[in-house]
């Protein structure tokens, strides 16, 4: 048998950890967290890093509009960049506004929130539809927030504050959560939303909390549910596309097919 080429057998180095290719900025928190939230590990079909953001309560990122920890959260990023990160996301839709300061000072792709999907899923629709977003805090949720994420700044808005559960718990950072409570504030967030503007053709979830409830909110209003899990998985597959492998043996190379 031939021997393999030398240089077919050589690793090349960089990083401090490999295999995880997502960064993930994660507020200070310790509300629960379940299957299908950003800060579950066990959402994710494939590894991320993560790197908890000292200071950044849900309350300072959501109400406060992260003043003062820029720079808290342009050295965790590089931190994650650092031990091999190649994209970096956060876990909070607010955090558009610091979009251009992160992907600026990390170098590599940065995709801060969930409403970075608005002008493209707006771009799916039909002709006379609009896309809705649902958030965890209305009232909080400014123009400035949408702009930043390249989204129209009159794209409707509808936060779940209105309910008894969801947006409590995280913005207090509770230990305990009813989960068929904090659906059921979505639910009726989003039929609210739609009673509001029938023009809605698609929702697109801010929060990186409401991913869990997607499926049901979907189910209800029957229109298109865009959350942080359908974004972070596509912004996944360009930081590490699929591999198909060769063509099966014996069979014509696929470039002549």
């Amino acid at each position: 048998m031939a021997a393999i080429p030398t240089h077919d057998r050589i690793a090349h180095g960089g990083k401090a950890i490999y295999g995880a290719r997502l960064g993930i900025l994660m507020l200070e928190a310790r509300f629960p967290r379940i299957p299908g939230d950003m800060g579950n590990a066990t959402t994710w079909p494939f590894p991320v890093l993560y790197r908890v953001v000292p200071g950044a309560s849900p309350k300072k990122v959501v109400t406060e509009r992260a003043q003062g920890l820029l720079n808290v959260f342009l050295d965790a990023a590089s931190e994650l960049v650092e031990q091999g990160a190649d994209g970096i996301t956060t876990n909070c839709g607010f955090l558009s506004l610091y979009q251009a300061e992160l992907s600026r000072h990390v170098g590599v792709p940065v995709a801060t929130s969930s409403l970075m999907q608005v002008p493209f899923v707006q771009r799916l629709l039909p002709p006379g539809k609009r896309v809705g977003v649902l958030t965890v805090s209305g009232r909080n949720l400014t123009r400035e927030h949408l702009v930043a994420a390249g989204a129209d700044p009159d794209t409707p808005v509808m936060g779940t504050e209105g309910g008894r559960e969801f947006t409590r718990v995280l913005i207090e950072d509770e230990m305990r959560m009813d989960v068929a409570a904090a659906e059921q504030d979505l639910l009726d967030s989003g039929a609210a939303l739609l009673a509001q503007h029938a023009d809605i053709g698609a929702i697109v979830l801010e929060c990186t909390n409401m991913a869990p409830y997607a499926a049901a909110l979907r189910d209800r209003l029957l229109l298109p549910v865009f959350d942080i899990y359908s974004f972070i998985t596509w912004f996944h597959a360009g930081l590490s596309p699929r591999e198909f492998g060769p063509p099966a043996q014996g069979g014509r190379p696929w470039r002549e097919r």
